[in-house]
């Protein structure tokens, strides 16, 4: 099991002169490093992060990780920096938006849970929020900005499992550059391949794009 953590773009919504991954939380930990703190407590050694804005801010700061770098963060989305890293990796592998914050239990969900997972939360969501819809069997049928009606937040940690990353990898390359990484997921849905809806709403999970998210992060993870 290898961890990818995607770290590359500017987070131009949320307005801070470094990379918002560096975000310090009440503890005074950044998010970052949280979720660096929780995949190896849940026993993942080789965890990929994917930098671009400011790469050498989080390089000093995190350099017990491996590193990927997408030079083009500037042009494109999480399409094609999480392929920067899924490219010549061969296993099965867990992913995050950098920008999410999460109790560990959010985590070890998304792993104990076999095959291709997408780690959802049912609620009301808002336009900007990546929204999903899922069959009666409980696997994903649409993800994305625009799913309509949704069944709640994609809350940005999946997992593939080892079989079925070529397939993702190709889909990943079949996606424009301005593309999220859900793109793929969708284009892996049309060639028959499945991912599991984990319901994690029962935990605390905040992905921060803006001042609000942040807001309601601290107050969320003040304890």
């Amino acid at each position: 099991m290898k961890a990818v953590l995607l770290a590359a773009g500017v987070g131009s919504r949320l307005g801070r002169p470094f990379p918002k991954s560096l975000v310090k939380l009440p503890d005074g930990e950044r998010i970052l490093g949280r979720q660096i703190r929780t995949l190896r407590e849940l026993g993942i050694e080789e965890i990929y992060v994917v930098v671009g804005f400011k790469m050498g801010l989080i390089m000093e700061e995190f350099p017990n990780v491996f590193f990927r770098y997408n030079p083009f963060y500037y042009i494109t989305n999480t399409s094609k920096s999480l392929l920067c890293a899924f490219e010549d990796l061969d296993d099965e592998i867990i992913w995050l938006n950098g920008d999410v914050i999460a109790d560990p239990e959010v985590l070890s969900l998304v792993l104990e849970n076999k095959g291709n997972v997408a780690a959802v939360d049912r609620k009301k969501c808002g336009p900007e929020e990546v929204k999903y819809a899922a069959d009666k069997d409980g696997f994903i049928q649409a993800i994305s900005k625009t799913v309509h009606p949704a069944h709640g937040e994609a809350v940005g940690i999946n997992k593939i499992s080892r079989e079925d990353l070529p397939m993702f990898v190709s889909c990943l390359q079949d996606c424009a550059d301005e593309d999220f990484f859900e793109k793929a997921m969708e284009k892996m849905i049309e060639r028959k391949g499945r991912f599991r809806a984990q319901d994690i709403s029962e935990h605390r999970c905040i992905e921060v794009d803006f001042e609000d998210d942040l807001r309601q992060a601290l107050d969320m993870f003040s304890g």
